[in-house]
């Protein structure tokens, strides 16, 4: 989970801190040596650790802090504070052009997820009412044409390709004319990468930029690598000259160096993050958003943006009336669990929510829910639409289909029925709660 680490340590400094009455500068500085710490130990550049270090305790060591009613409420808010600045003030998109077209020249290294995430941009602006084009010019790496395609098959938008034989400025002026025929006013060029940077492929990004009208130059790099990031996004700027960066595999990085100092070290805002595997997993970067989740205080409205978007409307409301009534089967539990995968999984969902007394020890494994649909899809309807017909003997039977011990089949009886006596409480409690969030739907159909 991303900057999962970073979270958990930062989370049991502020811990001590609020467990005291009064602050004094040397409990403030104790407390900033740890985050500091923290930082280093999440790989953040050290000449950013420095600053931040040296801003916050600035702050943090007044006389209104130190004397305050809530002194360590206070320290927590100015850390809050210079996260944010640290990793942006504003969140910063990709501006269309309202007229004409707009064109993103895509760039980074081989590995970072370039194709991949060309594509899912194109989804993105396709779903904001745009005409993306994707265009393949990475003639070198084997099979980047046809990831490409497949990709850009499943977003359902067009990509123009001339195969591997044309250089990639003949296949941009081709692809303009093919924009220009068909009305396409968002081009997406997809560049070829290295496994390093070398003099060849910067020169190919700026015979490319010279040929056409390019309106953003987006890095692509992957989080993962760490502090290695800052070199290339650098080298990039100062080579080609860039507008944007979008960090992917964040999702895997329990360390995020690499987004605590991008903005710092280059000056250039990130402007999505890649959180997962699948197209819809990239998310616009909001700096204010993830510093509330490094320090665990949750992105609700992140949680909320996401169900919108994943969540079945009127399969939400038709599974609210069915709680209501106590008539939640196994066929409502499957779907429930397909939503959560759409939405990236329950540790996804978790991590947006605000921290709670006693979770943070709860292990979540995403995996084990591959078991549950086994077990329920090894149900026949009449079962999966009416728990309480199934015995022992049906048990064995499922158990079997499944290829589980009749022992998992029984403790997912139990869960399922302590879930179905939660869930119907849950719901009633959280009927006069949506009015806080303008009647917008949670999980579950709540």
């Amino acid at each position: 989970m991303a900057f999962e680490s970073l979270s958990d340590k930062l989370q049991n400094v502020f811990k001590n801190l609020r467990g005291k009455g009064r602050l004094n500068e040397a409990d403030v500085k104790a407390a900033m040596r740890e985050v500091k710490l923290a930082l280093l130990e999440a790989d953040v550049n050290f000449k950013v650790v420095k600053q931040f270090i040296s801003s916050v305790n600035e702050r943090a060591v007044g006389q209104d802090v130190l004397e305050g009613l809530n002194p360590g409420q206070m320290v927590i808010k100015i850390v809050n504070e210079e996260l944010i600045k640290l990793m942006g003030d504003t969140t910063t998109e990709i501006e269309l052009n309202s007229s004409g077209k707009t064109v993103i020249m895509m760039c980074g290294l081989q590995g970072a997820g370039k194709t991949t995430t060309a594509a899912k941009l194109a989804g993105k602006f396709k779903a904001q009412g745009k005409r993306p084009l994707l265009v393949a010019c990475d003639i070198y790496r084997p099979a980047a044409i046809e990831q490409l395609l497949i990709n850009a098959k499943k977003q359902e938008v067009p990509a123009f390709e001339m195969g591997t034989s044309h250089k990639p400025v003949e296949i941009v002026k081709e692809a303009f004319k093919e924009a220009d025929k068909n009305s396409f006013n968002v081009i997406i060029i997809d560049t070829a990468g290295r496994l390093h940077i070398d003099s060849d492929m910067m020169e190919e990004l700026k015979e490319i930029k010279e040929s056409c009208q390019v309106d953003h130059t987006v890095l692509t790099v992957d989080a993962m690598t760490g502090q290695d990031v800052l070199n290339v996004a650098t080298t990039f700027d100062n080579e080609i000259g860039i507008t944007g960066v979008i960090l992917t595999k964040l999702d895997g990085d329990t360390r995020g160096g690499a987004a605590l100092s991008i903005r710092a070290v280059t000056g250039k805002p990130i402007l999505y993050v890649g959180m997962g595997e699948k197209l819809s997993d990239l998310e616009q970067f909001y700096p204010d958003r993830m510093a509330s989740r490094i320090l665990g205080m949750g992105d609700v409205l992140s949680l909320i943006e996401k169900v919108e978007a994943d969540i079945d409307e009127a399969k939400a409301k038709e599974m609210e009336a069915r709680l209501r009534k106590a008539e939640f089967n196994f066929d409502d539990f499957y779907e429930q669990l397909q939503q959560m995968k759409k939405m990236g999984g329950i540790s996804s969902i978790l991590s947006m929510m605000p921290n709670m007394p006693g979770l943070d020890e709860v292990e979540i494994d995403d995996d084990a829910f591959k078991q549950t649909e086994a077990i329920i899809l090894s149900m026949t309807r009449k079962e999966r639409e009416r728990p309480d017909i199934i015995n022992m003997s049906r048990k064995k039977r499922i158990a079997l289909g499944a290829g589980v011990d009749i022992a998992d089949v029984n403790r997912l009886m139990k869960q399922f029925e302590q879930m179905r006596k939660m869930m119907k409480q849950m719901s009633g409690m959280m009927t006069g709660k949506k009015k806080r969030f303008g009647g917008k739907k949670f999980p579950f159909g709540f």
